[in-house]
This record gives structure tokens, C-alpha cells and sequence, in this order.
């Protein structure tokens, strides 16, 4: 029987590949103990212990110190988000230059790209395609409107406060040059339609899918992050809407569900309320719905506010 003897603290904790345990001086024998159990070729991590995809992702990758994380997996490290129908699958997507072989290793879906200085980032140690190479690489598996939405998260401002940056992942003439970087690449022509549907504002894929929604149904651009004062860089705002007919829309997502933020936006939903804006608070419901039912109230305020300003006017 093999001695546990007490590991590296750099291996105390996460998974490693031999190599790595090696070069810290363990010796072979010491990692056949049985607190420690095989997660791929070359790679050991500490029986028992769930592994998150970050902790995966970075051992696959020092296992194979060519490759890099990216598609679907890049798309969950940027939090950029995915249709329901992708993600799922527990396996780490990793690319290499078209050059070299595919990655062929359990627990790893392997991807052949030609890829261009600067396309790839690294983010604690752990290679990645940026956001916006992640965008590009999906568009051709992913719904038109699913292009859209990401591409709605990349160019959004972030929220300094919760999201630990200050800038956009990406501007549109950025991603124009991406696409002309990459002419030949699947999905190219879906992801240069998107842009012209892309804009700054939406905050999740269900407000991009409303805003698109909107217009599906020939109703004119809604203003985005719609604030009740415009002038008044901290007045409330409401997630969309129509200023001219005192129109707002937030979207009620998971996000809303704490006590904390449910007292921010209750707070919100009375002063829209009180200066007699039509307010509509949509949910996963309408969301499901395709928002059909909500874009016919949204119509008949509009009919609303016309026919009364009309009034007025005699």
C-alpha cells in the first residue's frame, strides 16, 4: 500500500498532470496512492472532488500546451450566453492552429482554426478565445437571433459595480474587421446579417429576443435602457420602451429575484407607474410565448396614448 504523503501545496487542491507533479519533485509512486484517481492521460486529481469547468479546462489545457479553450466553453468562461440546447455537454471544446492535429483526448471535443495574433486571450493562467472570436465561432450552429443576442452581450457597456470591467468586449467595427479577417470561415455571412441587428442596450438574450420581437411585429426601434428623466444620468430606467406614447418595459428575469433587487425594482415600477407611463413587466412566460401577447397590449397602448393625444387636440 502507498503512503499518502502530503502533496505540493500548487497540487494539494486542484487536479495536475504528471508532468507537472514532476517537476515539483513528487515522486512516481506517490501519485498511484488511492486519494488520487486518473481524469485523463497524464492527469490526476483527488478522488471524490467534483471538478468545476474552469478546474477542467485548466488541467486539459497544461495537458496540451497547444490548444486553447474556446467555443461553446469560452462562451460559458465569458458568461456570454448559450441556447438551451447547447453548454450541456460536459466536455471542454479546445482548439488548435489548423496547422497541428486536433485534440484527441476523452473528455475533450477537439476543434482544427486558423486564427489570427490577438484573437486568443489569457485569463488566469488559462488560454481562451476572446468574446468576440467565441461569437464568430458559434455563428454557424446558432439561430439567427441567437447570433444577435450574443452579439447584443459583446458590445453592451458592463456593469463596473458586478462585473470587475469598464469597457465592452467588443465595438462593431472591431467585429467588421473580424469577419473580413475570416472570410471563408462557416457562418461568417450569419454573423455580418447580425451585425446590422446588433445594438447597444440589451442587457440579456430576453431583451434582444423582445426588442427583435418589436420589430418582427413592424413596430418602430425601441429606446433601450429608457430612462424616466433623460437628462438625469440617475433617474430609473426601464429595460426598453417608447418615450413618445410613455411606453416602458422591463423584463423580469431570474436576475430580479432577490430580496435586494426586488425593492430596486419596486422602487422603479412606481415612479413609471405614478407619471402614468403604460408599464409591462414580461416574464420567462412571455418569453416562451414568443412575447405575441405582450407586443399586442404593447400595440393597443400605443393605439391608446394616439387616440387620446387626438382628443386633446379638439
Amino acid at each position: 500500500m502507498v503512503t499518502a504523503k502530503p502533496l505540493p501545496d500548487d497540487l494539494a487542491k486542484l487536479p495536475f498532470t504528471i508532468y507537472q507533479a514532476r517537476d515539483l519533485g513528487v515522486a512516481p509512486n506517490r501519485l498511484r496512492a488511492k486519494d488520487l484517481v486518473g481524469a485523463g492521460r497524464l492527469i490526476r486529481t483527488h478522488a471524490g472532488r467534483e471538478l468545476s469547468i474552469v478546474e477542467r479546462a485548466r488541467v486539459l489545457c497544461a495537458a496540451t500546451p497547444d490548444a486553447w479553450v474556446s467555443h461553446e466553453t469560452a462562451a460559458i468562461f465569458f458568461d456570454l450566453g448559450l441556447p438551451p440546447w447547447l453548454g450541456e455537454d460536459p466536455r471542454i471544446h479546445l482548439s488548435k492552429p489548423h496547422g497541428l492535429p486536433r485534440v484527441r483526448r476523452t473528455g475533450i471535443i477537439g476543434h482544427r482554426v486558423h486564427v489570427i495574433p490577438g484573437e486568443v486571450v489569457e485569463i488566469d493562467g488559462i488560454r481562451v478565445s476572446g468574446p468576440a472570436r467565441t461569437w464568430l465561432d458559434l455563428a454557424h450552429q446558432l439561430p439567427p437571433r441567437y447570433v444577435i443576442a450574443m452579439g447584443d452581450q459583446l458590445i453592451r457597456m458592463p456593469r463596473p459595480d458586478l462585473e470587475f470591467r469598464s469597457a465592452p468586449f467588443a465595438y462593431k467595427d472591431g467585429l467588421r474587421l473580424l469577419i473580413r479577417q475570416h472570410p471563408n470561415m462557416k457562418g461568417v455571412e450569419k454573423a455580418r446579417l447580425a451585425l446590422d441587428d446588433m445594438r447597444v442596450g440589451a442587457d440579456s438574450f430576453p431583451e434582444t429576443f423582445l426588442r427583435l420581437a418589436l420589430l418582427d411585429a413592424h413596430l418602430p426601434e425601441p429606446e433601450l435602457q429608457l430612462r424616466l428623466d433623460p437628462d438625469d444620468p440617475g433617474s430609473p430606467a426601464a429595460d426598453l420602451g417608447y418615450r413618445r406614447h410613455r411606453i416602458a418595459v422591463q423584463y423580469d428575469g431570474a436576475h430580479h429575484r432577490t430580496r435586494e433587487q426586488q425593492s430596486r425594482d419596486n422602487r422603479r415600477d412606481e415612479f413609471f407607474v405614478s407619471a402614468g407611463w403604460s408599464y409591462f413587466k414580461p416574464n420567462a412566460d412571455d418569453l416562451a410565448d414568443g412575447f405575441q401577447k405582450l407586443v399586442a397590449r404593447i400595440k393597443r397602448a400605443r393605439r391608446s396614448y394616439s387616440n387620446a393625444g387626438s382628443l386633446f387636440a379638439r
